[in-house]
């Protein structure tokens, strides 16, 4: 397993004698055969500015830097979980990364590899069943349909010039389509993607939706989208802030749709902090709902998201009352090696998902520079496990709850909804 690297031109180069490092937090590490999977397909290597790559002698142990050159890591589609960050060092240590999630890559049997896992059926979301001529064709015919549907036209620059493809998919037609509906946000999250503060130093990849939508607007989308057993409409999008926050249109406009189909399945990606209103959009009839958390430590949580009235007991208490009323309810936990895979944390999550009766985690790679995010939360108390023996002892301590990368849908429930669809 050798050394992946880059000159200033990016031009990528395998090295014939070192060997490949990585780290799992801040600490460099070796690269186990076992933590390792082929590139998946739609993977991007990319470079690391302002890093220098790092690899270790084979005879001695020692770590080298390879002065001159610069780090690599790789970009991994969803449904792949990364194990190792990048093994580098910075050479300049204000410079801070753009918000994505670096994975380690080696080089091996004349091919590339990650440290990564496979988590989920990434099938639906294969960049290739979203070809741009006809998703331009679909955007064109479906504002045409809706030329005054401010929602759309919003969606329609996310799927174009984003590639968004949970907005592209209510262009297709098919599977979870995007509803965003909030430009406001009761957290202030340091990875947020969509908005960051002008001193910040993290460039936000895509802008906040702009205006605040109608229940009109709401409606017909909705209607448009759920026609079909397998279908989901989902509040809650890396282009808004917290859905929760409209919850006196989300309410009203769920009501109405329900009252003309029982097609689909409504989902809420939330934070979950305005207890209240989520009760409100659960009693409205929401079948999912996905939870955004980090950790269940509240320092550790308090750092990252930052809340704005509300506290980590507030979120604990909505999932807890969505799955008293039926709500199939899923985290999405936010991943970084050498933090997921703390003692504490785990220790913390499992106790928080046994309360709460959570049956899906989601695991999602942390889109964030590292230096940033490990200075500023708590250091680790206990042993860390490594992020593939974490994930095995959360399957061993929780059998009944399914580890994946997306939203699902019960199996009963869309079998219950296709016969619907078949009277």
């Amino acid at each position: 397993m050798f050394l992946v690297y880059a000159d200033e031109k990016g031009n990528v180069y395998d090295h014939p004698e070192l060997l490949a490092v990585a780290r799992n937090g801040d600490i460099l590490t070796e690269v186990l055969e076992e933590e390792l999977i082929p590139l998946p397909e739609g993977a991007t290597l990319v470079s690391l500015p302002d890093t220098v790559p790092v690899g270790m002698d084979p005879d001695t142990g020692e770590m080298v830097k390879l002065d001159g050159y610069t780090s690599v890591g790789a970009l991994i589609p969803q449904g792949f979980t990364r194990l190792l960050l990048p093994g580098y060092v910075k050479t300049d240590k204000t410079s801070k990364f753009p918000l994505f999630g670096y994975t380690a890559v080696v080089w091996k049997d004349d091919r590339f590899w990650v440290a990564g896992r496979q988590s989920d059926d990434p099938h639906q979301w294969n960049p290739l069943h979203f070809p741009m001529d006809e998703l331009r064709q679909r955007v064109e015919k479906t504002l045409e349909m809706f030329p005054q549907n401010r929602i759309l036209h919003h969606l329609s620059h996310c799927a174009l010039e984003y590639e968004c493809l949970t907005a592209s998919n209510n262009f297709f037609h098919r599977w979870e389509g995007s509803l965003p509906v909030s430009y406001t946000c009761n957290a202030g999250c340091y990875g947020c993607i969509s908005e960051q503060p002008e001193d910040s130093g993290f460039p936000s990849p895509q802008t906040r939706m702009n205006f605040k939508p109608t229940e009109d607007e709401l409606v017909e989308v909705m209607l448009h989208h759920l026609q079909t057993p397998e279908s989901i409409i989902s509040f809650g999008q890396g282009c808004e802030g917290e859905p929760s926050t409209m919850a006196s249109i989300i309410v009203p406009a769920m009501r109405r749709v329900r009252e003309q189909t029982d097609m689909g399945f409504i989902n809420i990606n939330t934070n979950a902090g305005l207890t209240d209103h989520i009760k409100g959009i659960v009693d409205a009839g929401l079948d999912l709902m996905r939870v955004s958390i980090i950790s269940a430590i509240d320092e550790h949580y308090n750092a990252y998201y930052r809340p704005r009235n509300y506290t980590l007991e507030n979120v604990a208490r909505s999932a807890e009352y969505a799955a008293s009323k039926g709500v199939y309810t899923s985290i999405n936990y936010l991943c970084f090696p050498g933090v997921f895979d703390r003692e504490e944390e785990m220790e913390a999550m499992i106790e928080f998902i046994r309360r709460t009766g959570i049956k899906l985690i989601q695991l999602r790679n942390l889109n964030i520079d590292p230096e940033s995010y490990l200075a500023m939360i708590p250091p680790a108390k206990g042993e860390v496990f490594g992020m593939k023996q974490a994930i095995e002892i959360y399957q061993e301590e929780l059998p009944d709850v399914v580890i994946g990368s997306f939203t699902h849908v019960p199996p009963e429930d869309l079998q219950r909804r296709k016969r619907l669809d078949k009277k």
